[in-house]
């Protein structure tokens, strides 16, 4: 008796803990790609030329995952340059070494040499993306990351009977790499790009580009899943599907509240998911992309399209073009990220932090700094509140971790050094900024509230910022000076979207917040490289915690040495 007393409590012990744990141990899983970083001969518009490229891929191989695995990517370097690959939108939580940007949390894979990225990922799901983070490499170098949700655990959509992944990107006749010195060199921005692309295809408005045209073949009545990723390098872009609405139901892999649009805005670095129902009358139609620009900057306007096909219709059909948004048409622009609001229900939470411990503002500039040996004498540069990011020559984050001095000062400024009229008329005198690399520090897990204000130094422009590390809450947006006593009351505070990449309205403001509880050295730039590349970046150290889960983990052994 007293045995088998025993023995029905430690049974029910057993399949309690078998209960508890058997989700994660079917689930979580270790995912493996080897990255063969390779140059490839690639031709687009009656040009061939040679491109860095993952496996001879050029877009490079979709990673798939589910959402609690662990992801181990072998990335050697078989190319002449140097190389780092960013997880862009993947938290990397208090893994910063597996986060990729060159010289902030790693220096790069030198040609010859191999890293492997190791990384969790942890209460995410959606669509990201990965890229190159290093010079303007990843004008070639980016490929899809989808992360499905937990086994068991639907979309809180309507189960599409299908999904197409569409990677916007930029195409250039010439070396890229080239043009960008020779720019340099000269003090002035490098040419535009040549096309804009569609999985690596302008689409057959463009010279010898019939053949490099991506078809995507739908059957009548069935639902598709997009997913649309922006990997264009400094074009913000419409997008849309002729005859056909798009359901929006995620952005940078939140699920958002669904809503129709006939086009969507993306910026570089961000994603969207879209529903297309295949309901219109069997035929070819276009999706085309082109850019969104409403200051007086020069952009790649030309239109990069691709097919969407009916079941059973020739390939002789013409297909339909659809109406894009005019490019410079700010006001669908305001009002479609208007529409862009976080789903909030029990399961998906909003956790936008209510209180702020820590208020940041940081001015946009384009300016023109001394160069003796630039054509006028000057080279455009770019700076926040006024400092002009100067890249150092060790990463970042093992300088914090090994507390070596003398590589960045953590002194960056909450305020810009001297208030003025932020967007009235052009400011074109004393647009000199000063150098440095300067960090700004944060406690953990304070909550943090920065906003974005451009500048019309030289002109206004819009800027999609990406942070590095963290997702946050768009939580305000608006046109001209941000006011400090009235706008706040205007925030959403509720479902405001959650993104890990924001647009700053042409001659405007966008106010975001976060919780900075992921310890370790975290990169914040502008996603176009035109404005990277002239210094338009920051970095913020997120201290440790007092937990022992609360502080940056140890390096890898093979962390590729500067």
């Amino acid at each position: 008796m007293g045995r088998e007393g025993n023995y029905f409590p430690c049974l029910f012990l057993l399949w309690g803990i078998l209960l508890i744990f058997s989700p994660f141990v079917a689930e979580a899983a270790l995912k493996t790609y080897q990255f063969n970083i390779e140059v490839k001969n690639v031709s687009r518009l009656c040009h061939a030329k040679p491109i860095v490229t993952v496996n001879g891929m050029f877009p490079g191989p979709t990673i798939y995952i589910r959402e609690g695995d662990r992801v181990r990517i072998n990335v050697t370097n078989n190319a002449q340059y140097n190389i780092s690959i960013h997880w862009h939108g993947l938290k990397q939580f208090r893994n910063g070494w597996a986060d990729g940007p060159a010289y902030i949390t790693q220096c790069p894979v030198q040609p010859g040499n191999r890293y492997t990225y190791d990384f969790n990922v942890t209460g995410q799901r959606g669509t990201l993306w990965w890229h190159a983070h290093i010079l303007w490499l990843r004008a070639t170098v980016y490929g899809a990351i989808v992360i499905m949700p937990k086994q068991g655990t639907p979309f809180p959509f309507p189960q599409p009977d299908g999904e197409t992944n569409l990677i916007l990107g930029e195409w250039w006749n010439n070396d890229v790499e080239q043009a960008v010195k020779q720019a340099d060199k000269l003090g002035l921005p490098p040419p535009m790009s040549d096309a804009h692309t569609i999985n690596g295809k302008p689409g057959p408005l463009f010279p010898c580009s019939e053949k490099h045209t991506f078809v995507m073949e739908v059957k009548s009545g069935k639902t598709y899943l997009l997913r649309i990723i922006n990997a264009a390098l400094n074009d913000e872009l419409f997008f849309a599907i002729a005859g056909h609405n798009m359901t929006v139901v995620e952005i940078d892999a939140v699920y958002t509240k669904p809503f129709t649009t006939q086009a969507i805005l993306i910026a570089p670095g961000q994603t969207t998911n879209v529903l297309v129902k295949a309901d219109k009358a069997a035929n070819r139609y276009f999706m085309a992309a082109r850019p969104f620009m409403d200051a007086p900057v020069p952009v790649d306007n030309r239109t990069a399209t691709a097919i969407l096909q009916y079941e059973g219709i020739p390939n002789t059909v013409l297909p339909l073009l659809p109406q894009l948004p005019a490019p410079n048409d700010t006001e669908f622009a305001m009002a479609y990220n208007e529409k862009l609001r976080s789903l909030n229900t029990p399961q998906f939470p909003a956790n936008v932090p209510l209180t702020v411990d820590r208020h940041l503002f940081y001015t946009i500039g384009l300016g023109r700094n001394q160069c003796p040996t630039c054509l006028n004498d000057t080279r455009f540069t770019a700076s926040l509140n006024n400092i002009t990011f100067v890249m150092p020559k060790t990463a970042l984050l093992q300088a914090h971790y090994f507390n070596v001095k003398g590589v960045f000062r953590a002194d960056f400024p909450d305020q810009p050094p001297t208030p003025f009229n932020y967007t009235g008329a052009p400011l074109t005198a004393n647009l000199g900024t000063s150098l440095g690399t300067r960090l700004s520090k944060i406690s953990f897990n304070s909550t943090v509230e920065l906003v974005l204000q451009d500048t019309n130094l030289l002109t206004v422009e819009s800027h999609p910022f990406h942070l590095h590390g963290y997702n946050f809450f768009v939580v305000g947006t608006g046109v001209g000076n941000f006011d400090p006593k009235k706008d706040p009351a205007k925030y959403n505070l509720v479902d405001p979207p959650e993104r890990n990449t924001v647009g700053v309205p042409t001659g405007g403001w966008t106010a975001i917040r976060f919780r900075a509880d992921n310890p370790g050295v975290w990169f914040m730039h502008c996603h176009l490289e035109l404005h990277t590349s002239w210094g338009l970046k920051m970095a913020f150290v997120v201290e440790d915690g007092k937990g022992p889960q609360q502080s940056v983990l140890p390096p890898p052994k093979d962390l590729p040495p500067c």
